[in-house]
């Protein structure tokens, strides 16, 4: 669900320490391998999320949905894909997700082969899920069909789902903020 802006900016300070405090995550850009010191906090991290910020997630499956966006929407598609996914005995996918204001971008985490990309303008929602807290999902629209599908991953922890969430809610304001600012001289 998105955040107001007056509580969001310490739910993305909160969340950024998370993530910094996180050992599993990969900290590192879309191809770039350069180590350097984590920011201090969520604010300063404008730069590492224009390179990529990177999840290792399990990808749980992807149903169609109707709308767009909406909390009962999104809670009732996780419940179908867990359900599918627990159904099924198969071994989940482990993915890297990129979130920059770009999109986001799925990687398989074993063979490093690029699996999706998802322009941040086709994305019209993300939430962690309320009653399965370590679920991200986020809403897009297909570009082959069309079609509204939401899509599911596993988190190994609820602190990791939401930073995902919260990062993916920066990327919109990112990608806003450049959009305005190569817009504001027309």
């Amino acid at each position: 669900a998105w955040l107001d802006p007056g509580s969001a900016m310490e739910a993305l300070r909160a969340a950024g320490r998370a993530v910094l405090r996180s050992p599993r995550l990969a900290r590192h850009g879309l191809g770039l391998r350069r180590r350097r010191k984590p920011p201090e906090s969520w604010a300063d991290m404008q730069e590492p999320l224009l390179e990529g910020m990177c999840f290792t997630l399990k990808y749980l499956g992807m149903t169609l949905v109707e709308k767009p966006k909406g909390e009962d929407m999104a809670a009732a598609a996780i419940r179908r894909i867990v359900a599918t996914a627990r159904v099924g005995a198969r071994k989940f996918q482990k993915v890297i997700l990129t979130v920059s204001p770009r999109g986001i971008s799925l990687q398989d985490a074993d063979t490093k082969e690029m699996v999706e990309n998802i322009s941040i303008y086709r994305i019209s929602y993300c939430t962690t899920d309320k009653l399965q807290n370590k679920v991200f999902a986020y809403v897009a629209q297909s570009q082959e069909s069309g079609a509204l599908e939401c899509h599911a991953f596993l988190s190994p922890k609820k602190k990791i789902a939401q930073a995902v969430t919260l990062t993916v809610a920066q990327a919109f304001q990112m990608a806003l903020d450049l959009w305005e600012a190569t817009h504001a001289g027309r």
